[in-house]
């Protein structure tokens, strides 16, 4: 009765043992690119060409897994990061976004950047079902998920950002002449889109030059000098940081004064006011979600804290007013968030499901207010910004935190 007993028991262990490894192996969920012990991600990034500056956010956002991967990764896995230099380049993205996926064999395509690039690669990688993951551009289109269910953005659309400065120019100069001054792509267009809807009836009236230059162009002076004839009082930059600074810098040649407003994107002290001249810099508009490395108010700041000792151990000598570094670091938190939220099921279709149940979600890096909202009906994580003004050698914020929702396509 005894023996009968114990055999029984032992039955029953080994039973509840199979069920419970079964139950663990029916847990864990793997596509290509995810193991027990790794998850692999790709990446493309400007590291040369026109749009060099913004290549510092791939650094970062490598330096930011081997910070993780040091303490142990994701659930206990590490983080195998790989990024391409794609130049800037439609085609060359094409081309190194199918060597991630067909030879890296990655599980996600993370924060690629710039609008032509991923206008490029988003077809393939919906119809492959590989996540095309907190894009690095504003465009307005990445938030589509009925079309494009494998992209989602991650920063402010570019739409909602130039309406947020068309309601602040009604407000505060209600006559103004406005020129834009636009890159000729996707990019630029969404921000003259934006731009437009924001001034309502009012854009033909107060829109007076609408000009373009080519990504390719060596120089936008022959620009400006076109614009600067047309007397405006409001100079509206929505270019890339290398031209951005150039606009800039040849305004002040020309000893033309307008009210400067230039994009978010091209806000960086180190990347575009430095190299514009920062005497030349002074006065100028933005907006923005992201805390200032550079203002000492963020000085005491738990979140700011944090990613100041990551610069000064994982990339010393990197300069810490340079925004596309706290940029890099905020999408980067994400990501590691999003992973995180995926368990043991690291398919493919799980990390687009936890990207889109992102619910105020704040980054160490963005401002006071300003969270990360995602649902499967809405792919635009962040839609606030508040206005900023260039004075000595920073940003300083003024206003209030401004919505500009745009709707799904």
């Amino acid at each position: 009765m005894l023996f009968g007993r114990i055999l029984g028991t032992a039955a029953v262990v080994t039973a509840v043992a199979t069920i419970t490894s079964g139950a663990a192996l029916a847990q864990k969920k793997y596509d290509t690119g995810a193991t027990d012990t790794e998850i692999k991600i790709g990446n493309i990034m400007p590291y040369s060409g026109p749009a060099s500056a913004y290549g510092v956010i791939g650094k970062t956002e490598e330096a930011y897994f081997r910070m993780i991967n040091e303490k142990g990764g994701i659930n206990g896995r590490k983080i195998n990061f790989v990024t391409y230099d794609d130049a800037y380049s439609p085609p060359k993205a094409v081309e190194q976004v199918r060597k991630l996926v067909e030879s890296d064999e990655v599980l996600a395509v993370f924060n690629p950047l710039g609008t032509p690039s991923n206008s490029a690669i988003q077809k393939y990688l919906n119809a492959k079902k590989i996540p095309q993951l907190f894009v690095a551009t504003g465009a307005t289109k990445w938030n589509d998920p009925k079309n494009f269910p494998w992209t989602i953005g991650w920063q402010p659309s570019y739409q909602s950002e130039a309406q947020i400065y068309a309601k602040w120019l009604m407000k505060e100069k209600p006559d103004a002449k406005v020129a834009v001054l636009y890159q000729n792509d996707d990019f630029g267009k969404d921000y003259l889109k934006g731009t437009k809807d924001g001034f309502g009836a009012k854009a033909a009236s107060a829109i007076i030059v609408e000009e373009s230059y080519e990504v390719s162009e060596p120089s936008i002076d022959g620009h400006i000098v076109k614009i600067k004839a047309a007397n405006p009082d409001v100079f509206v930059i929505y270019a890339t940081p290398k031209f951005a600074a150039q606009a800039i810098k040849k305004a002040a040649e020309l000893s033309w004064k307008p009210l400067q407003i230039v994009t978010n994107v091209s806000s960086s002290v180190g990347g575009v006011m430095k190299p514009a001249g920062l005497e030349n810099s002074q006065g100028v508009l933005s907006a923005t979600y992201g805390k200032d490395a550079g203002d000492p108010q963020w000085n005491d700041d738990p979140g700011m804290k944090k990613w100041s000792e990551f610069v000064d151990k994982y990339m010393p000598g990197t300069d810490k007013n340079d925004s596309y570094v706290v940029y890099g670091y905020g999408a980067a938190q994400t990501l590691a968030k999003v992973l995180e939220m995926c368990g043991d099921d690291l398919t493919r279709a799980n990390v687009m499901k936890q990207a889109a149940s992102l619910k105020d979600f704040a980054p160490d890096t963005l401002l006071p207010g300003v969270k990360i909202n995602t649902s499967a009906t809405d792919f635009a994580p962040i839609s606030q910004l508040q206005m900023q003004r260039f004075k000595g050698d920073k940003w300083e914020l003024f206003g209030d935190i401004i919505n500009g929702d745009v709707p799904p396509e």
